[in-house]
């Protein structure tokens, strides 16, 4: 009976410790491409990290007007990320980066 008790009072504070550690949540906001050229590559890495996480988009692009929802499940608790957008060869626009709150940005329009 004591055992079970330890382990009811052990239950107990471990569940009432772990809200207290702060939860790292998926960033979702939407992507317009504002540009008249393909977007191929889009790279998002935490302010301060010195490399560029893998390609978001993976294998996709995003022409030119459209639009899609992007998720960053990353695991981090950290909401100020390095973006860089890579344009179609060809294309008459250069790499562009930028640094924005994601936790706060609902939606982020890159233009030329």
């Amino acid at each position: 009976m004591r055992i079970l008790l330890k382990l009811a009072v052990a239950s107990v504070f471990a569940t009432s410790v772990i809200p207290a550690v702060a939860q790292a949540e998926d960033l979702v906001f939407t992507l317009k491409n504002g540009t008249k050229s393909v977007l191929t590559n889009f790279y998002a890495s935490p302010v301060g990290v010195d490399q560029w996480e893998d390609d978001i988009f993976g294998r996709d692009t995003l022409g030119a007007g459209e639009s899609m929802q992007i998720t960053i499940a990353d695991g981090r608790s950290v909401c100020e990320y390095d973006m860089r957008f890579e344009f179609e060869e060809g294309s008459d626009l250069d790499t562009t980066e930028d640094k924005q709150n994601l936790c706060e940005l609902g939606e982020y329009t890159i233009h030329e």
